[in-house]
């Protein structure tokens, strides 16, 4: 496993045997890097394909509320209508699950 460097202006992780010269995401100096701890690393490394995952519901909860908008629209009935805004609701408080969980991996070094 790569040793894992954090830039300290905006965050960024590099994998490699060292520090990357400038930060590809915001230009920062080698200096303002960071190695994580093994155990620091490891949690990112578990944490990877979660937090895909976490990305993909989010993405399929907006897909879900941009078909029930549709739905709305065509307005056929009552209960196709009641059933729309229902999913619409559902799915945002899906979305807001995931964004929450994220954010937690985020403040606990697991991004």
């Amino acid at each position: 496993m790569k040793k894992l460097w954090r830039c300290g202006v905006c965050g960024y992780l590099h994998a490699g045997d060292e520090a990357p010269d400038a930060c590809p995401k915001c230009g920062a100096p080698k200096e303002k890097f960071t190695g994580l701890t093994d155990e620091e690393a490891e949690k990112v490394h578990m944490s990877e394909r979660t937090n895909d995952i976490h990305m993909e519901i989010v993405g399929l909860a907006e897909r879900i509320s941009a078909l029930a908008q549709e739905g709305l629209e065509i307005d056929l009935d009552p209960p196709c209508v009641a059933l729309f805004k229902a999913a619409i609701k559902e799915a945002r408080v899906i979305k807001q699950r995931s964004k929450a969980e994220m954010e937690g991996h985020m403040k606990k070094g697991k991004w």
